[in-house]
């Protein structure tokens, strides 16, 4: 049964560590992975980061990067 919390720990771990990432290509604060632990408000959150503007985008089309 140890070995269960084990993995979980490692896998929400991982999915920060991911959600980090993701964040700071887009051009948001990193802090904002931590919505990613509170459940429903994790789904809520991914919604509005997928249909929002992001700063980083619109640096990179406004240098004609993209």
């Amino acid at each position: 049964m140890i070995m269960f919390y084990v993995l979980v720990l490692i896998f929400t771990i991982f999915m920060l560590w991911l959600g980090t990432k993701i964040l700071d290509k887009a051009g948001f604060d990193k802090r904002w992975v931590l919505c990613l632990i509170i459940p429903v408000a994790n789904i809520i959150m991914i919604w509005v980061f997928a249909f929002s503007h992001w700063p980083k985008l619109k640096d990179d089309i406004e240098q004609g990067l993209n």
